[in-house]
């Protein structure tokens, strides 16, 4: 009866400013091991901090040093000797935590963080911070907390090789700055990969020294704010004064500084289709002579995603694949790319080519004929393979989206899986590589609630379904399975705090699914650490999405009847509703039952609330939407 006692009042002790007990520990993503000891260690006001022999990166003692500062500590840096944190390599080397992996033995006396390399001193790195109280986080240094951790010990490695997340920087701009702020981000929760969309038919966004015109004219378009995709199109006379690109100083910049956190760069060439931007600098790269009139897009429709059996493009945003200028252009382009990034892959992109304008192409025809190719996704695997000898020929290795497979590849190509798991399944049976990065539970660009909430995009992927994300089903040939990774298209995004608020939570629910094992991974334990790290977000004024907060809407018509039925996402929460355009709080009946759409009602508001206080978003949406989702 005694030790039942006792674990309540420990939990007690951990409750939050959101009124909800948050696991003493929340680390994300969750290690392998975790075994608590007895005590506690407190931070002392003055700090030993001992680095390893034989580290050449000084960004973890650099990381450890400045949170603590903030802690009020003063850290004193040292290369032998008693410490109060040691980092230390293993001269023999542990073989079960691999090139990544760490132990971190915290006792009430010191902090020992041991790993094979400098790598994983920076991932313990990570884990120990975590362990600290949320105001940690803050950019002030700030003193009225207990510096308290438990005494424990963490084995801990990743699952996967390959842990990513897509930024695109050619839709919108993202400055140096920003691209350092997101590799900062993700470094946090180990990740890896950091895939750098350069360019699109919004823009082309890398400076390629011999073709002085890709930024010149692509990368500036006319600016453009609202609903991305449903602009008009822009007038002769506007001014193409949006847009930006990295120069090749900056490029080694931002890879220096990924390098140093442990993070490599893959860079993605789009082709053939997406290169608008390229085709509106250098218009015989098309197959239609009317690319001279091209612009950058701006945001109008090109594409019409309901036209079958394929979709078609209303304007030529495809290279074209039987001119050769198209392979001398991508040779220059690439010639620089792998001269500026070490990583062994470039993305060459491959997804969503259109084939009307190749079809009308005499030029297309006659390579066919010659070529013996018996329809388009030949005509596509044709330029894929040449321009993977493109790649090849600088020392590098192509990867590419699903589409790729249509027409053929060759076997080193690698994958990337994007619509669905089935292409990843059937591209590791036959001995490609895979990383897994379907729709359903990696695309952060899609809304995370209710559109009533969300700045509106075609799908939604709720954080749940995010971290039921396993990057090896199983049916496919775990061997070739390098990871998973998380997308974020930016049409939509048109500044970074965005592309924060998307990217967070789920990111933490991704991260989780690729370093962790699948055994550990726990929903209800991973709300309570993601409510904890939301703490941490708000001390380090970073963005985040509170849709987790807010039910799942949908609507049943019975005869002539409609009625709303309202899922909570996670425990514990109490949902309050209104039809008479008052403002529902928790005075208000309580959510219990679907609800009966009144005849004359115009406008539905919904809250969450929590131990009596609002924790929800006020969700207002018309009777109108409501009737068009019914099922």
């Amino acid at each position: 009866m005694k030790k039942v006692f006792l674990t309540i009042c420990i939990m007690a002790l951990s409750f939050s400013t959101f009124g909800q007990a948050i696991n003493r520990i929340a680390v994300i993503p969750e290690p392998v091991s975790t075994i608590e000891g007895q005590g506690i260690f407190s931070l002392p006001a003055k700090i030993t901090l001992i680095r390893p022999v034989g580290n050449e990166n000084d960004r973890t003692i650099d990381f450890i040093s400045e949170k603590l500062s903030n802690a009020g500590s003063k850290v004193v840096v040292k290369k032998s000797g008693k410490g109060t944190i040691i980092l230390q390599l293993n001269r023999t080397k542990n073989t079960t935590i691999g090139d990544e992996g760490y132990t971190l033995s915290v006792t009430p006396k010191n902090v020992v963080i041991s790993a094979n390399t400098p790598t994983g001193l920076y991932y313990g790195a990570q884990t120990l911070i975590q362990l600290f109280p949320p105001e940690i986080e803050s950019k002030i240094a700030t003193t009225n907390v207990k510096w308290q951790i438990p005494a424990l010990e963490i084995i801990d490695y990743p699952r996967f090789e390959w842990r990513g997340l897509m930024l695109d920087v050619a839709r919108h701009f993202f400055t140096v700055d920003e691209v350092k702020r997101y590799i900062d981000q993700m470094s946090r929760y180990k990740y890896n990969r950091l895939h750098l969309g350069l360019t699109n038919d919004e823009g082309w966004r890398i400076e390629i020294k011999s073709l002085p015109k890709l930024t010149e004219v692509g990368a500036w378009r006319v600016e453009k704010v609202g609903n991305f995709g449903t602009f008009s199109h822009p007038l002769p006379d506007e001014p193409k004064n949006y847009g930006g690109f990295y120069t090749h100083e900056q490029i080694r910049d931002i890879v220096k500084y990924a390098k140093e956190r442990f993070v490599e760069i893959m860079p993605e060439i789009n082709g053939p289709g997406h290169s608008l931007a390229a085709i509106a600098s250098y218009p015989e790269l098309a197959s239609t002579p009317d690319a001279k009139n091209y612009n950058v897009r701006a945001g109008e429709p090109i594409i019409n995603w309901s036209a079958r059996p394929r979709y078609t493009a209303y304007i030529d945003n495809n290279l074209c694949p039987a001119n050769e200028v198209v392979y001398e252009f991508l040779d220059k382009v690439i010639t620089e790319v792998a001269e500026l990034f070490p990583f062994e892959y470039i993305h060459a992109g491959g997804d969503e080519t259109t084939y009307n304008f190749w079809e009308k192409s005499p030029e297309v025809t006659k390579l066919m004929k010659r070529e013996g190719l018996k329809n388009m996704a030949e005509v596509q695997s044709y330029f894929g393979k040449r321009f993977e000898k493109i790649i090849q020929s600088k020392g590098k290795k192509m990867m590419g989206w699903d589409e790729i497979l249509e027409g053929g590849i060759t076997p080193t190509t690698a994958l990337m899986s994007w619509r669905g798991i089935q292409h990843g399944i059937e591209a590791s049976k036959s001995g490609h590589y895979v990383v897994m990065s379907p729709t359903q539970h990696t695309y952060i660009d899609y809304m995370q609630g209710d559109i009533s909430t969300e700045a509106p995009v075609y799908a939604t992927l709720r954080l749940h379904k995010a971290y039921e994300f396993n990057p090896v089903p199983d049916e496919a040939n775990p061997k070739f399975i390098l990871g998973g990774q998380a997308n974020l298209w930016t049409e939509q995004i048109y500044n970074y705090r965005q592309a924060e608020y998307m990217t967070w939570p789920r990111g933490f629910a991704i991260a989780e699914s690729v370093w962790s094992p699948a055994s550990t991974k726990n929903w209800d334990n991973f709300v309570k650490k993601t409510e904890n790290h939301f703490k941490r977000y708000d001390y380090a004024q970073i963005k985040y999405s509170p849709a987790i907060y807010d039910p799942i809407v949908n609507v049943r018509k019975k005869g002539e009847k409609y009625y709303v039925e309202l899922t909570p996402e996670i425990k514990g929460l109490d949902i309050y509703t209104s039809f008479d355009n008052s403002e529902p709080d928790n005075f208000y009946p309580k959510y219990s039952q679907p609800q009966l759409i009144p005849k004359d009602a115009k406008l539905m508001k919904i809250i969450s609330y929590r131990d009596n206080k609002p924790i929800g978003r006020m969700m207002t949406i018309t009777v109108e939407d409501l009737k068009k989702r019914a099922k």
